[in-house]
This record gives structure tokens, sequence and C-alpha cells, in this order.
């Protein structure tokens, strides 16, 4: 009895299953799907057609009285002049310029830094020029000091020049053309400039030292002139026994560094 009860049930689950399993195909709906994003725009595919003498109702109830223009203007968004196309584009025109801009501010950025590096004053220890030439031609200069300016005088020609006022004197010089040195070295400027500084400092130290090398030299021959004349007042010079052929001879010599 069961069974019998069941039988009907399970025949009508498995129609229904069935049924419910199908697939719809419906072409009008497909172009309409086609249409909505890029695949066509076709004017043949707009169907139902309106048919003999637009005689078709389902024509009538799906465009003529609803949507009689629609297929007139293409609003499929990825169309060539879609609106998803047209903003795509407009993207991608926005990325190039945006590139552009990004190209255009690293050149900025690389130009600004190497004028940094061609005008900063805390980066011009690294300067090649002054490491191979400037820093060791001003040297006396930069690091000047008695012991260095004194350098290979004797005791009386030191105290000499300082009792003139002549040592007193080359310190000063020294010490104000070193600030000139340290303000051209430190300071931000052009490094063209900064080298005709260097140069220029450099030309006038070079004066200095001809200067000083010219009195150090004079207050030693001072110093044994005041020798000499002290040996001479007091008797101290040996002079040689004069002969007649001494003369002869002192002229040869001079002859001989004539020639």
């Amino acid at each position: 009895m069961k069974s019998i009860i069941l039988m009907p049930l399970l025949i009508l689950h498995w129609v229904s299953g069935s049924f419910a399993q199908s697939v719809v195909q419906d072409q009008s709906i497909r172009y309409q799907q086609e249409r909505m994003v890029y695949l066509q725009w076709d004017q043949n595919k707009f169907t139902p057609k309106a048919g003999f003498l637009s005689l078709n109702p389902y024509y009538w109830l799906t465009w003529g009285l609803f949507y009689p223009s629609y297929h007139k203007k293409d609003l499929r968004p990825l169309s060539a002049s879609g609106p998803q196309t047209q903003r795509l584009a407009l993207v991608g025109a926005l990325n190039t310029t945006d590139n552009k801009y990004k190209l255009q501010s690293d050149t900025v950025r690389n130009t600004a830094l190497s004028e940094i590096a061609n005008q900063s004053g805390l980066i011009s220890d690294a300067d090649p020029l002054w490491l191979l030439y400037y820093k060791g031609q001003l040297s006396p200069v930069i690091n000047n000091s008695p012991s260095s300016i004194l350098a290979g005088l004797s005791p009386q020609v030191s105290g000499k020049l300082m009792s003139e006022g002549l040592y007193s004197w080359y310190k000063n010089e020294l010490d104000m053309l070193k600030q000139r040195v340290d303000a051209a070295h430190s300071t931000d400027m052009d490094r063209g400039a900064r080298i005709l500084a260097y140069h220029r400092y450099l030309m006038e130290y070079r004066r200095l030292s001809g200067i000083w090398a010219i009195r150090t030299a004079s207050a030693q021959s001072t110093l044994d002139m005041a020798a000499q004349q002290q040996r001479i007042k007091f008797n101290q010079v040996d002079v040689p026994e004069w002969t007649p052929h001494a003369d002869i001879d002192i002229a040869n010599k001079v002859l001989q560094h004539v020639q």
C-alpha cells in the first residue's frame, strides 16, 4: 500500500526536476546581452522584427510602443565611442601625462642635486681639484703656526724678525688670508667661482711668501754684516799676505767667470 502511494510521488518529483533543469534559449535576450557590453550593435539583430506591414505584435510590445528609437544610437559602454572606452582612453592619456610630469620632475630633481653638489660648501672637501692641488698648496696658510713660519731660521734671525715686527706682520697677513680661504671653502657658491678664489688666494700667498723670503734673507745678511764689522772693529779679521802676483790671479779668476 505504501509503495503504491510513493510511486506517483517519485514520478512527479522526477518530472518536475527534469523541467527545472531545462536550458532557456532566447535569441533576443542573447542579442541584448551582446549589445549591453561590446560585441555588436547590429541593426539586423534587434528582434523581434516588425514583420509584414509591421503587424508583428511582439515587435510593438518590445520596441514599437516603448523604445521606438532605441536601436538608432549605439549605447554599448565599450564601443568605439562608448563612455567606458572614453574613460579608459582618458585614463591612458592621464597616465601618459603623469609619466611626462614625473620625468620632468625627476629631471628637475637631478638638476637641483647637481646644482647643490656644484655650489654647496658642505661637500667642497670632496672637490677633486681641491684635494689634488689647492689643499696642498694652501696648506702653509691653513695650518700656519709660529713653528711653521720660523722653521729653518736661526735663533738670531728669528729674534731679529720678531724684534722688528716683521714676524707679527707676516703672521697677521697669513691669518687674514686663512679666513678668506676658509670662507671661500665653506660658503655656497658656484664651483668655478670657488676655484678662482682658491687661485687668487694662492697667488696672494706666493707674493707674501716671496716678501717673507726677502726679509729673512735680508735679516741674515744684516746679521752677517754686523758680525763682520765686529770682527773688523776688534781686529779679528785675517788679512792674507799680499804679493804682486795675487792681483793677477784675481783678475784671471774674474775673466774666467765672465767667459
